[in-house]
C-alpha cells in the first residue's frame, strides 16, 4: 500500500510472486426476466473480480467501538478511525479482521495484510507490532497493542483496499468504502459515527464460501450490474444460471430490476451453468429470481443475508 503517509519499513518488505490483474468484471442487465424476453448479444469474456473477505471489526469479540472520519481525511469517507466504548482505547490490543498474510510494516505504527484475491487491509498507530512479515494470519489473530505512534488521541486508524491494478500491492488510490460485519461505512465527517460490536473470532459456524439459493427461473448472468436497459456491448449476456437449487458467491447493490410489483437492487455473483461463445462464466445474476425471498432481499435458503462482495 502505498500512502503519503511516512513509509519507513521495518525490515525487508515479503517478496510477492507475480500474479495476472484481477479485472473487476462489470457490464450488465438489458432485461431478461421470467417472461422470456431476448438476452442481448455476448461480451468479451472479462476476468472475475476476487470475493471480498468477511471482514470484522478488528478487535476480539464482545468489544464496541466507535468509527469516524474527519474533514481532511482525504478521502474522508473510506478512512475509518476507530475509539474503544466502555474501555480504554490506549493500549487496546488490535487483531486481524480477516485471514491473511503480513506483507508490510510501515510508519506510524503501520501494517498491511494481503487476504488473498486482491483484498488488503492497513492499521496503524500501534506501538507495538505482536507479527513478522510473512506470517499467516487467522481471523482475530493479535496483531499489537495501540499506542501513540503518529498521533495524540488513541486510536486505530483502518483501510481496506482492492488491487485493482494487479501488482499484487494495495494502494492508496485503490482504497474502497470498508465493510465490516457485512455493513459497508461511507461516513462523513459530520457524523452519524456508528458504534459496532465485534463479531470477530466470537465462534460459532462462520459465514459460508457459498451460499444455496433456489431460483424460480433460468437467470441471465451479466458482467456487470449498473446497466439495466442497456443493449451495448458491455452489457452483454455472459450465459445463463439455471433454475433450481444453485450457490451463490456474494451480493453487490446495483441497478434495481422490476416486473411488475416484483422488484429487487441486489446482484449475486455466481457461476453460469451455460456460458455463451467468449463469455465469462463467473458472472452476476438479479436477486429478482430468489425464489424464497421477497423484495429487496437477498438471503440464502436458510435466511441468512448473503454476505457484500
Amino acid at each position: 500500500m502505498r500512502t503519503p503517509r511516512s513509509r519507513r519499513v521495518f525490515g525487508s518488505p515479503l517478496p510477492r510472486p507475480f500474479v495476472l490483474a484481477v479485472a473487476a468484471v462489470l457490464a450488465v442487465f438489458g432485461l431478461w426476466a421470467a417472461s422470456g424476453a431476448a438476452p442481448a448479444a455476448a461480451t468479451p469474456a472479462q476476468a472475475a473480480a476476487g470475493v471480498r473477505p468477511d471482514f470484522r471489526l478488528p478487535f476480539a469479540c464482545g468489544e464496541t467501538w466507535q468509527l469516524q472520519t474527519y474533514q481532511g481525511h482525504a478521502p474522508d469517507d473510506k478512512k475509518l478511525d476507530m475509539y474503544r466504548v466502555g474501555g480504554q482505547t490506549l493500549g487496546a490490543s488490535v487483531v486481524a479482521s480477516a485471514a491473511g498474510t503480513v506483507t508490510e510494516f510501515f510508519e506510524p505504527g503501520g501494517l498491511e495484510i494481503n487476504h488473498g484475491g486482491g483484498w488488503f487491509s492497513v492499521y496503524l498507530h500501534m506501538d507495538r507490532i505482536d507479527v513478522r512479515l510473512g506470517q499467516q494470519v487467522s481471523s482475530g489473530a493479535s496483531l499489537g497493542r495501540l499506542g501513540l505512534v503518529g498521533t495524540t488521541s488513541a486510536h486505530l486508524h483502518y483501510e481496506q483496499l482492492y488491487d485493482t491494478n494487479g501488482d499484487n500491492d494495495g494502494e492508496t488510490d485503490e482504497m474502497v468504502h470498508p465493510v465490516l460485519q457485512g455493513t459497508e461505512y461511507r461516513l462523513s465527517p459530520s457524523g452519524p459515527f456508528p458504534r459496532v460490536t465485534s463479531t470477530n473470532a466470537c465462534g460459532g459456524n462462520p459465514a459460508p464460501e457459498r451460499f444455496w439459493v433456489d431460483t424460480f427461473a433460468d437467470a441471465p448472468g451479466y458482467a456487470a450490474v449498473d446497466c439495466v436497459g442497456d443493449t451495448s456491448p458491455r452489457c452483454a449476456v455472459q450465459g445463463k444460471l439455471l433454475k433450481g437449487t444453485n450457490y451463490v458467491l456474494c451480493k453487490k447493490p446495483g441497478d434495481e430490476v422490476r416486473v411488475g410489483n416484483s422488484y429487487n437492487h441486489w446482484w449475486l455473483l455466481t457461476d453460469l451453468d451455460q456460458v455463451v461463445p467468449g463469455g465469462s462464466g463467473r458472472a452476476y445474476i438479479s436477486a429478482y429470481y430468489l425464489q424464497r425471498w421477497g423484495n429487496d432481499e437477498a438471503k440464502d435458503n436458510e435466511g441468512r443475508d448473503i454476505r457484500l462482495c
